[in-house]
């Protein structure tokens, strides 16, 4: 048996399976699937085609912990999600996201509040995108990877499997660091390895190449390829890599 409140925009090619919920204001375009034991908040708006797998929760409100130091204003929009988009099992989708159309949400990934993610992008299984994010289009995500808050995503680029990204230097002592957190801004064609680590506000140029297990301590320069802990310049992506 599910809820659906009578608010609900639907039509008859919605699918919906069973013991899901879905609150008032919420709107399904055509063709919708929606798997089992489903959540979707209030004010939500699907596109057409899209479908989402069991267990996920969508618009979810976000509650920080009192020593958080996310702040949030009064008024979250509700989340809006395109055409053609696919969310996976068991995903949590906040109130306040915004994502692409033709775009992946892997199995047991997370996005936060006041993240805008473009069309076809893939976040990965397991991937945590935190708040105040923009993802490009056509941008990859791979598993279990940690994309902090405050981090930029530009258009193609590329993110292995276990990265990590930072924000803040300080690691949650001093005043100082509130005016301070800054994420990654990982520029156009960037590729990052599998398992890097990439520290607070550094700048990753366009068509950087970062090998594996690389620590990004500094900006990087466009088209070069860096490797190391910490990592340093080895030479020019070749030509044919490019975009």
């Amino acid at each position: 048996m599910n809820h659906i409140d009578p608010s609900v925009t639907v039509d008859s090619s919605v699918k919906i399976g069973y013991f899901s919920v879905i609150e008032k204001d919420v709107k399904l375009g055509a063709n919708v699937i929606i798997g089992n034991r489903v959540t979707i908040h209030e004010g939500t708006v699907i596109g057409d085609n899209t479908t989402i797998a069991d267990g996920a929760v969508l618009g979810k409100s976000p509650k920080p912990a009192k020593t958080s130091t996310v702040k949030l204003s009064d008024s979250i929009p509700a989340l809006e999600i395109g055409e053609e988009v696919t969310i996976g099992a068991n995903c949590v989708v906040y109130r306040g996201a915004k994502i692409g159309s033709s775009t992946l949400i892997a199995d047991l990934a997370s996005v936060r509040e006041n993240v805008e993610i473009g069309n076809y992008v893939i976040v990965g299984r397991g991937v945590t995108v935190e708040n105040f994010v923009k993802i490009g289009d056509r941008t990859k995500i791979q598993s279990n990877s940690y994309i902090t808050a405050y981090t930029t995503l530009e258009d193609h680029v590329f993110i292995a499997p276990c990265v990590t990204t930072t924000n803040d230097n300080f690691m949650g002592r001093t005043e100082e660091r509130f005016d301070k957190i800054k994420g990654a801004t990982v520029k156009k064609g960037a590729r990052v390895g599998g398992a890097s680590i990439i520290l607070p506000g550094i700048v990753i140029e366009e068509e950087t190449f970062i090998a594996a297990g690389a620590l990004v301590t500094k900006n990087t320069e466009p088209k070069t390829l860096v490797k190391g802990v910490p990592a340093k310049f080895v030479r020019m992506v070749d030509e044919r890599e490019l975009l």
